[in-house]
């Protein structure tokens, strides 16, 4: 069986870019259709992306004479892709990434645009592969027969939440305080401006901080009445820094539980730590989700952000904690894990249960 074309929306961004790098040689994926905006639109890809392809691959061959085409140019991706990764600004996206599932093009998606649409499942695999089940529901709500959106949560969340969730199924999350160090890849390109980042740190990162508390809440709730419903049982109070690296999103976190564990039990738990994704032996799926550092000093962002193809979320420094009781710092590669490889490891997931 042959591969499965993949169109990307958005495809000159940064976002775009690490598709189009990741995806090169994928087992499975195969990149056929290229959007992005109406300056590209009609120019071969390479000559698109011009002194701007930021990866620190070559672009594919098999890419770089592929056409850039319009956005609103559906007959045309209906002929070139069986299903589209979203790497859309939010604004745009939330108009044309529901044209695209409508005209019959499933749409893995990067953007916040329908991230709490109450039909649109949110997915981190290893955590909530099960809300998957919402797409029928998608379906029939709007009478699409073969379009649906899925949604990846904010890149943050990937250097935290995995090692959250594998403690709240047994014990419970009352609270938690977290305060995030995120790199300058984060913001895009041409992102940051030097004279703002370099020698400094920016205690503020618009909208972050909310997402950073409310997307979990949908992440680790369930679906009732056709639609999905919150986990309202525990609380976050974030704090999210812009600092100066390039790649890798770290998180110190303070967490109070229902039933407090010991440290052992963390470790075990952190350790034995496998899901859906590595049952299946996904191409993009870390073998072991998370990695834990016995060092005093990791995870540290550039040793330690590329760890399993940087898809793997690193813990360390667990400790008890005065306030709360326990604490520890997270870290994940935030335009792999939290970006174009997470997106990849959606489709993969959607492909092996399959919706694609």
């Amino acid at each position: 069986m042959g591969k499965l074309k993949a169109g990307v929306l958005g495809a000159t961004g940064m976002v775009g870019q690490n598709y189009i790098s990741l995806l090169d040689g994928h087992p499975w994926f195969e990149v056929s259709h290229l959007v992005a905006s109406p300056s590209s639109a009609g120019r071969r890809y390479q000559d698109a992306v011009a002194g701007r392809w930021h990866m620190k691959k070559d672009i594919p061959e098999n890419v770089k004479n592929l056409i850039v085409y319009s956005i609103d140019d559906l007959k045309r991706a209906k002929v070139n892709c069986d299903f589209v990764f979203s790497a859309l600004d939010s604004d745009i996206a939330k108009e044309w990434e529901e044209k695209y599932a409508e005209a019959g093009i499933p749409v893995v998606s990067n953007a916040s645009a329908y991230r709490h649409t109450s039909d649109v499942p949110m997915i981190i695999p290893e955590i909530n592969h099960h809300h998957l089940d919402m797409i029928p529901i998608q379906r029939k709500n709007r009478n699409w027969k073969k379009g649906f959106i899925v949604v990846k949560p904010n890149c943050s969340l990937q250097s935290y939440l995995a090692p959250l969730f594998a403690l709240h199924k047994k014990f419970k999350i009352r609270k938690a305080v977290i305060t995030t160090m995120q790199a300058v890849s984060g913001a895009g390109h041409p992102g940051v401006a030097s004279f703002d980042i370099v020698d400094n740190v920016i205690p503020y990162i618009g909208g972050e901080e909310e997402k950073s508390e409310n997307e979990p809440k949908k992440i680790l709730g369930g679906i009732e009445n056709y639609k999905f419903v919150y986990d309202e049982s525990f609380e976050i109070s974030a704090h999210c820094n812009r600092v100066n690296t390039i790649d890798g999103h770290m998180a110190c976190v303070s967490v109070e539980f229902e039933k407090k564990p010991s440290k052992e039990e963390i470790l075990k738990i952190w350790k034995e730590f496998k899901s859906l994704p590595q049952e299946l032996k996904l191409p993009f799926a870390p073998v072991q989700p998370i990695i834990y550092k016995e060092e005093d000093n990791r995870p540290q962002t550039r040793l330690d952000r590329d760890n399993d193809k940087g898809m793997a979320v690193t813990v360390g420094r667990l400790r008890e904690c005065n306030v709360l009781q326990w604490k520890f710092v997270g870290l994940s590669h935030n335009t792999i894990r939290g970006a174009a490889g997470g997106g990849i490891l959606n489709a993969e997931l959607l492909k092996a249960k399959g919706y694609l």
